[in-house]
Protein backbone atom coordinates (compact mmCIF):
# COMPACT_ATOMS: atom_id res chain seq x y z
CA UNK A 1 0.00 0.00 0.00
CA UNK A 2 2.73 2.54 0.48
CA UNK A 3 4.68 1.18 -2.21
CA UNK A 4 1.58 2.20 -4.06
CA UNK A 5 1.28 5.93 -2.83
CA UNK A 6 4.66 6.75 -3.00
CA UNK A 7 4.27 5.82 -6.90
CA UNK A 8 1.14 7.92 -7.38
CA UNK A 9 2.83 10.44 -5.66
CA UNK A 10 6.27 10.49 -7.69
CA UNK A 11 3.79 10.48 -10.99
CA UNK A 12 1.50 13.27 -9.82
CA UNK A 13 4.89 14.88 -9.09
CA UNK A 14 6.14 14.38 -12.74
CA UNK A 15 2.76 15.70 -14.11
CA UNK A 16 3.38 18.75 -12.00
CA UNK A 17 6.78 19.47 -13.44
CA UNK A 18 5.71 18.63 -16.99
CA UNK A 19 2.88 20.91 -16.66
CA UNK A 20 5.16 23.40 -15.14
CA UNK A 21 7.88 22.71 -18.28
CA UNK A 22 4.83 23.32 -20.65
CA UNK A 23 3.57 26.11 -19.53
CA UNK A 24 6.74 28.56 -18.37
CA UNK A 25 7.22 31.21 -20.22
CA UNK A 26 10.29 33.80 -20.14
CA UNK A 27 9.81 37.13 -21.95
CA UNK A 28 12.45 39.12 -22.39
CA UNK A 29 12.90 42.61 -21.99
CA UNK A 30 12.68 44.17 -25.16
CA UNK A 31 9.82 41.37 -26.31
CA UNK A 32 6.00 41.37 -25.40
CA UNK A 33 4.06 38.66 -25.29
CA UNK A 34 0.30 38.16 -26.72
CA UNK A 35 -1.06 35.45 -25.92
CA UNK A 36 -4.16 33.85 -28.01
CA UNK A 37 -6.46 31.04 -26.12
CA UNK A 38 -8.15 28.81 -28.05
CA UNK A 39 -7.58 30.84 -31.28
CA UNK A 40 -9.00 34.13 -29.28
CA UNK A 41 -6.63 37.25 -28.35
CA UNK A 42 -6.41 37.78 -24.69
CA UNK A 43 -6.64 41.63 -23.35
CA UNK A 44 -3.81 40.89 -21.53
CA UNK A 45 -0.18 41.80 -22.99
CA UNK A 46 2.36 39.49 -20.77
CA UNK A 47 5.51 42.02 -20.17
CA UNK A 48 9.30 40.85 -19.93
CA UNK A 49 10.28 38.27 -17.08
CA UNK A 50 8.91 34.97 -16.48
CA UNK A 51 5.18 34.04 -17.43
CA UNK A 52 2.70 31.05 -16.85
CA UNK A 53 0.01 29.97 -19.64
CA UNK A 54 -2.51 27.00 -19.76
CA UNK A 55 -0.69 24.25 -21.92
CA UNK A 56 -2.40 22.75 -24.79
CA UNK A 57 -4.90 25.91 -24.37
CA UNK A 58 -2.97 29.02 -24.78
CA UNK A 59 -0.65 29.42 -27.55
CA UNK A 60 2.00 32.93 -26.62
CA UNK A 61 3.33 34.97 -29.84
CA UNK A 62 6.52 37.06 -28.52
CA UNK A 63 6.42 40.48 -30.28
CA UNK A 64 10.12 42.58 -30.87
CA UNK A 65 9.95 45.75 -29.39
CA UNK A 66 13.21 47.35 -30.67
CA UNK A 67 13.97 50.00 -33.60
CA UNK A 68 13.89 48.09 -37.11
CA UNK A 69 16.50 49.29 -39.38
CA UNK A 70 15.17 48.02 -42.73
CA UNK A 71 16.91 49.32 -45.85
CA UNK A 72 14.75 50.09 -48.98
CA UNK A 73 15.99 48.93 -51.69
CA UNK A 74 16.43 51.51 -54.93
CA UNK A 75 13.62 52.59 -56.85
CA UNK A 76 14.28 53.66 -60.03
CA UNK A 77 11.82 56.74 -61.71
CA UNK A 78 11.26 59.47 -63.81
CA UNK A 79 11.18 63.18 -61.36
CA UNK A 80 8.57 65.78 -62.56
CA UNK A 81 11.20 67.15 -64.78
CA UNK A 82 11.94 64.32 -66.47
CA UNK A 83 15.15 63.28 -65.12
CA UNK A 84 15.53 59.32 -65.24
CA UNK A 85 16.95 58.72 -61.44
CA UNK A 86 17.79 55.54 -58.77
CA UNK A 87 17.08 56.44 -55.37
CA UNK A 88 17.34 54.23 -52.48
CA UNK A 89 16.18 54.73 -48.68
CA UNK A 90 15.98 53.41 -45.32
CA UNK A 91 13.32 53.21 -42.55
CA UNK A 92 13.95 53.30 -38.86
CA UNK A 93 10.46 51.94 -36.98
CA UNK A 94 9.23 49.71 -33.98
CA UNK A 95 6.22 48.35 -32.61
CA UNK A 96 4.04 49.95 -30.55
CA UNK A 97 1.25 47.95 -30.15
CA UNK A 98 1.91 44.34 -30.09
CA UNK A 99 -1.39 42.91 -30.39
CA UNK A 100 -2.10 45.19 -33.49
CA UNK A 101 0.77 43.94 -35.02
CA UNK A 102 0.00 40.05 -34.58
CA UNK A 103 -3.72 40.36 -35.52
CA UNK A 104 -3.71 43.34 -38.15
CA UNK A 105 -0.97 42.26 -40.19
CA UNK A 106 -0.06 39.20 -41.29
CA UNK A 107 4.08 40.21 -41.68
CA UNK A 108 4.40 43.76 -40.33
CA UNK A 109 7.91 43.25 -41.38
CA UNK A 110 7.05 42.69 -45.55
CA UNK A 111 4.36 45.48 -45.56
CA UNK A 112 6.31 48.53 -44.06
CA UNK A 113 9.30 47.20 -46.68
CA UNK A 114 6.62 47.45 -49.07
CA UNK A 115 4.94 50.27 -48.67
CA UNK A 116 8.37 51.98 -48.49
CA UNK A 117 9.03 51.18 -51.23
CA UNK A 118 5.71 52.67 -52.73
CA UNK A 119 6.08 55.74 -51.21
CA UNK A 120 9.86 55.83 -52.33
CA UNK A 121 8.33 55.97 -56.00
CA UNK A 122 5.56 58.25 -55.31
CA UNK A 123 7.98 60.68 -53.93
CA UNK A 124 10.80 60.18 -56.69
CA UNK A 125 7.59 61.22 -59.31
CA UNK A 126 6.14 64.19 -57.47
CA UNK A 127 9.64 65.97 -57.17
CA UNK A 128 12.24 67.52 -59.22
CA UNK A 129 15.67 66.74 -58.99
CA UNK A 130 16.69 69.38 -57.63
CA UNK A 131 14.95 68.80 -54.53
CA UNK A 132 16.21 65.11 -54.59
CA UNK A 133 19.49 66.24 -54.67
CA UNK A 134 19.70 69.58 -51.86
CA UNK A 135 16.28 69.68 -50.47
CA UNK A 136 16.47 66.06 -48.48
CA UNK A 137 14.86 67.15 -45.22
CA UNK A 138 11.94 67.80 -46.78
CA UNK A 139 11.73 64.91 -48.64
CA UNK A 140 12.11 62.48 -45.68
CA UNK A 141 9.55 64.20 -44.06
CA UNK A 142 6.89 63.79 -46.33
CA UNK A 143 7.90 60.05 -47.03
CA UNK A 144 7.61 59.59 -43.70
CA UNK A 145 4.06 60.84 -43.56
CA UNK A 146 3.42 58.65 -46.30
CA UNK A 147 5.03 55.46 -44.84
CA UNK A 148 3.64 56.39 -41.24
CA UNK A 149 -0.62 56.58 -42.02
CA UNK A 150 -1.10 53.04 -42.80
CA UNK A 151 1.56 51.61 -40.68
CA UNK A 152 -0.58 53.43 -37.56
CA UNK A 153 -2.96 50.55 -38.19
CA UNK A 154 -0.78 48.19 -38.13
CA UNK A 155 0.48 49.07 -34.16
CA UNK A 156 3.75 50.47 -35.78
CA UNK A 157 5.64 53.56 -36.01
CA UNK A 158 7.64 54.87 -38.64
CA UNK A 159 10.92 56.56 -36.33
CA UNK A 160 12.62 58.16 -39.23
CA UNK A 161 13.23 57.73 -42.80
CA UNK A 162 16.02 58.57 -44.13
CA UNK A 163 17.14 59.14 -48.22
CA UNK A 164 20.47 57.40 -48.78
CA UNK A 165 21.97 57.98 -52.29
CA UNK A 166 20.46 59.37 -55.36
CA UNK A 167 22.19 57.96 -58.46
CA UNK A 168 21.99 59.78 -61.86
CA UNK A 169 22.69 58.90 -65.78
CA UNK A 170 26.13 59.38 -66.83
CA UNK A 171 25.15 62.37 -69.11
CA UNK A 172 23.49 64.18 -66.68
CA UNK A 173 25.79 64.28 -64.27
CA UNK A 174 28.21 65.67 -66.99
CA UNK A 175 25.68 68.32 -67.73
CA UNK A 176 25.57 68.96 -64.39
CA UNK A 177 29.68 69.20 -63.93
CA UNK A 178 29.91 71.43 -67.35
CA UNK A 179 26.89 73.69 -66.08
CA UNK A 180 28.57 73.99 -62.45
CA UNK A 181 32.27 74.66 -64.11
CA UNK A 182 30.41 77.71 -66.50
CA UNK A 183 28.71 79.00 -62.96
CA UNK A 184 31.85 79.14 -61.46
CA UNK A 185 33.79 80.56 -64.70
CA UNK A 186 30.87 83.30 -64.41
CA UNK A 187 32.19 84.18 -61.22
CA UNK A 188 35.43 84.05 -60.92
CA UNK A 189 34.94 86.79 -64.18
CA UNK A 190 33.19 88.44 -61.92
CA UNK A 191 35.34 88.65 -59.37
CA UNK A 192 38.07 89.58 -61.35
CA UNK A 193 36.51 92.65 -63.04
CA UNK A 194 35.70 93.68 -59.80
CA UNK A 195 39.21 93.32 -58.50
CA UNK A 196 39.91 95.30 -61.63
CA UNK A 197 37.84 98.26 -61.29
CA UNK A 198 39.12 98.76 -57.83
CA UNK A 199 42.73 98.15 -58.47
CA UNK A 200 41.85 100.93 -61.47
CA UNK A 201 40.79 103.44 -58.83
CA UNK A 202 43.26 103.30 -56.30
CA UNK A 203 45.49 103.59 -59.46
CA UNK A 204 44.10 106.42 -61.04
CA UNK A 205 44.29 108.24 -56.88
CA UNK A 206 47.66 107.11 -56.65
CA UNK A 207 48.88 108.63 -59.67
CA UNK A 208 46.91 111.81 -59.31
CA UNK A 209 49.25 111.95 -56.05
CA UNK A 210 52.27 111.54 -57.71
CA UNK A 211 51.87 113.66 -60.34
CA UNK A 212 51.76 116.32 -57.92
CA UNK A 213 54.85 115.21 -55.90
CA UNK A 214 57.09 113.89 -58.64
CA UNK A 215 59.79 112.52 -56.60
CA UNK A 216 57.58 110.12 -55.18
CA UNK A 217 56.98 108.69 -59.10
CA UNK A 218 61.05 108.47 -58.68
CA UNK A 219 61.02 106.67 -55.33
CA UNK A 220 58.31 104.40 -56.31
CA UNK A 221 60.33 103.37 -59.50
CA UNK A 222 63.37 102.64 -57.17
CA UNK A 223 61.59 100.64 -54.86
CA UNK A 224 60.03 98.68 -57.75
CA UNK A 225 63.52 97.93 -59.36
CA UNK A 226 64.48 96.79 -55.49
CA UNK A 227 61.75 94.26 -55.34
CA UNK A 228 62.50 93.03 -58.52
CA UNK A 229 66.40 93.04 -58.26
CA UNK A 230 66.16 90.09 -55.25
CA UNK A 231 64.65 87.84 -56.79
CA UNK A 232 67.49 87.19 -59.16
CA UNK A 233 66.13 85.47 -61.68
CA UNK A 234 65.13 87.95 -64.67
CA UNK A 235 66.65 90.62 -66.55
CA UNK A 236 65.71 94.12 -65.59
CA UNK A 237 65.72 96.88 -68.06
CA UNK A 238 65.67 100.47 -66.32
CA UNK A 239 64.18 103.56 -68.26
CA UNK A 240 66.18 106.72 -68.07
CA UNK A 241 63.36 109.70 -67.35
CA UNK A 242 63.54 112.20 -70.55
CA UNK A 243 64.54 115.42 -67.70
CA UNK A 244 67.36 113.10 -66.50
CA UNK A 245 68.42 113.06 -70.17
CA UNK A 246 68.20 116.34 -70.77
CA UNK A 247 69.75 117.37 -67.63
CA UNK A 248 73.03 115.17 -68.32
CA UNK A 249 73.55 116.45 -72.18
CA UNK A 250 73.07 120.44 -70.54
CA UNK A 251 75.77 119.47 -68.09
CA UNK A 252 78.11 118.32 -70.96
CA UNK A 253 77.54 121.38 -73.04
CA UNK A 254 78.23 123.67 -70.11
CA UNK A 255 81.31 121.71 -69.21
CA UNK A 256 83.12 122.02 -73.06
CA UNK A 257 82.90 125.26 -73.16
CA UNK A 258 85.72 126.21 -70.68
CA UNK A 259 87.88 123.71 -72.66
CA UNK A 260 87.41 124.89 -76.07
CA UNK A 261 88.73 128.51 -75.25
CA UNK A 262 92.48 127.80 -73.85
CA UNK A 263 92.91 126.06 -77.74
CA UNK A 264 92.71 129.02 -79.81
CA UNK A 265 95.08 131.36 -78.45
CA UNK A 266 97.60 127.84 -78.78
CA UNK A 267 96.76 127.53 -82.43
CA UNK A 268 97.39 131.28 -83.11
CA UNK A 269 101.26 131.21 -81.53
CA UNK A 270 101.61 128.01 -83.06
CA UNK A 271 101.06 129.95 -87.06
CA UNK A 272 103.47 132.92 -87.05
CA UNK A 273 106.10 130.38 -85.47
CA UNK A 274 105.29 128.45 -89.07
CA UNK A 275 105.99 131.60 -90.79
CA UNK A 276 109.15 132.65 -89.58
CA UNK A 277 111.06 129.55 -90.51
CA UNK A 278 113.67 130.21 -92.81
CA UNK A 279 112.69 128.75 -96.84
CA UNK A 280 113.54 125.41 -97.67
CA UNK A 281 117.52 124.28 -98.18
CA UNK A 282 116.88 122.84 -101.75
CA UNK A 283 116.40 126.58 -103.32
CA UNK A 284 120.19 127.57 -102.77
CA UNK A 285 122.50 127.49 -105.31
CA UNK A 286 125.16 124.52 -105.44
CA UNK A 287 128.85 125.84 -105.07
CA UNK A 288 131.21 125.70 -102.39
CA UNK A 289 130.63 129.34 -101.08
CA UNK A 290 126.86 128.64 -100.80
CA UNK A 291 127.55 125.40 -99.19
CA UNK A 292 130.26 126.64 -96.66
CA UNK A 293 127.48 129.62 -96.01
CA UNK A 294 124.72 126.95 -95.37
CA UNK A 295 126.90 124.90 -93.23
CA UNK A 296 127.88 128.34 -91.15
Amino acid sequence: MVEELVAAGATLASAGVVYVMAAARVVKQYERGVVFRLGRLRDEVRGPGFTMIVPFVDRLQKVNMQVVTMPVPAQEGITRDNVTVRVDAVVYFKVTGPAEAVVKVEDYRFAVAQMAQTSLRSIIGKSELDDLLSNREKLNQGLELMIDSPAVEWGVTIDRVEIKDVSLPETMKRSMARQAEADRERRARVINADAELQASKKLAEAAQQMADTPAALQLRLLQTVTAVAAEKNSTLVLPFPVELLRFLEKAQQTAGVPQQVPQQPVQAQQQPVQEQLPPPVPRLEPGPEGAKSGQD
